[in-house]
């Protein structure tokens, strides 16, 4: 937020981090150099104001004088001259007017929009200088945009989704894995790839009602670009990883823990889609991963609701799942 006049800060009218809406008083600006700028405006419009009611008169008699021939050509000329500058005089002074109108407004400065003000950068007496020194600074928290870098994979998802409608994205604050507190749309997707990176910008709009989130913070955004129906899911903390790739234990015969490699779908919260390396019927081990190995003997427990495992086996389930880019 700058100042686009000169003028020394005259007053702060709301304290540094309040929020405020759009229109609101933030600061003034010495107005006294500003208002006697138009004063002198509006002194110099009555005065040419003046001087074309006199042009106009002088016109209309020398229009009769000349029509009678008491007025020679060479004069009436002039006074239609003198009439058409005074005319041009008037325009030159309400423009003027204006202007000082307008850098009369500037000396107050408000909120162009609603949001949350920073720290003060320019305590009251500060002489300032049209656009050479920042205010304050005022961000927007309702709605918020979140940006983030999706790769070339996952773009053709995104825009196939676009095509069709409105894509939802949910905002994590880190450490957050439950329901997501923030939702909203993706707005935005730019226009050219960044080829060191091979991801692309874009953005989404997410409601911020309680002004929690705030510029500059680090956020996961999640975006519901599909359904994959009939998915095989399992509990993401049945997964373990090693450098072959990610793996689920199975209780195999004689109820012996086998290792199984697998590659995975998409997440939705605690569970993940699995695309290969299990089968229908398998059943899981979802407990006390630390202490088994190939081959290790496993009892089995009653099965477990899957958003809700602990040692134990229950078995994989098949469900509807959203696919999030």
């Amino acid at each position: 937020m700058q100042s686009k006049i000169a003028g020394y800060v005259l007053k702060q009218h709301v304290a540094d981090g309040a929020d405020v809406k759009e229109g609101d008083l933030l600061y003034t600006i010495d107005p006294r150099d500003y208002q006697a700028a138009l004063d002198s405006a509006k002194a110099q419009l009555s005065r040419d104001t003046a001087a074309l009611d006199y042009a106009k008169g002088n016109v209309e008699r020398g229009t009769t004088l000349a029509s009678s021939g008491y007025l020679d050509k060479n004069t009436f000329e002039q006074r239609t001259s003198n009439l058409r500058q005074t005319e041009a005089a008037i325009a030159i002074a309400q423009a003027a007017v204006r202007s000082a109108e307008i850098n009369l407004g500037y000396t107050e400065i408000r909120a162009p929009f609603a949001g949350r003000l920073g720290r003060n950068q320019a305590s009251v007496g500060t002489l300032l200088t049209a656009g050479s020194a920042t205010l304050n600074t005022l961000v927007q928290l309702d709605p918020v945009y979140v940006t983030f870098n999706p790769s070339e994979t996952d773009l053709d998802a995104i825009n196939a989704a676009r095509a069709k409608g409105k894509v939802t994205a949910e905002v994590f604050l880190p450490g957050e894995d439950k329901a997501a507190r923030y939702t909203g749309e993706v707005t935005f997707v730019d226009n050219a790839v960044d080829r060191s990176t091979g991801t692309i910008v874009a953005r989404a709009t997410i409601a911020n009602a309680d002004r929690s989130l705030l510029a500059g913070q680090y956020v996961r955004i999640r975006l519901a670009v599909g359904e994959r129906t009939d998915a095989l899911v399992a509990p993401q903390a049945a997964l373990g990883s090693s450098q072959l790739g990610k793996y689920l234990y199975v209780v195999g015969p004689d109820s012996k823990a086998e290792m199984r490699l697998v590659s995975l779908g998409p997440v939705d919260g605690q569970l993940v889609a699995i695309d290969k390396g299990i089968a229908d019927g398998d059943t899981i081990i979802s407990g006390n991963l630390q202490k088994i190995g190939p081959g290790s003997l496993v009892k089995p427990l009653p099965q477990l609701p899957l958003d809700a495992p602990r040692a134990g086996q229950p078995p994989l389930a098949r469900g509807k799942l959203p696919i999030l880019a």
